[in-house]
């Protein structure tokens, strides 16, 4: 662990199912990695339909991104989320949206 007790940065890679797509999901993504704080990557759409999200940073910051995405409040209808957990690549300066 770095100084401070934070666990070293992870990669969360998430694939979020339901009506995620043109009801502004991508943006209310990066406004709650932005809220979170510390978190780079990015929402983009995918062509069958869902929102990947990829994002690096404390862990515990990015299982605050996750339950976002799980939880009540995203926009649209979040039917599923498949996650997946890795060592950060880098390479992101902010959270963007593609």
């Amino acid at each position: 662990m770095p100084d401070g007790g934070e666990p070293a940065d992870v990669r969360l890679t998430a694939w979020v199912r339901g009506t995620v797509q043109g009801v502004g999901f991508r943006w209310y993504t990066r406004a709650n990695a932005l809220r979170i704080g510390e978190l780079t990557g990015f929402a983009v759409n995918l062509p069958d339909g869902r929102v990947q999200v990829v994002a690096e940073g404390p862990r515990t910051r990015c299982a605050a991104l996750l339950d976002w995405l799980t939880g009540p409040r995203t926009p649209g209808d979040v039917i599923g989320v498949t996650e997946i957990w890795s060592a950060p690549r880098g390479g992101y300066p902010d959270f963007e949206i593609r």
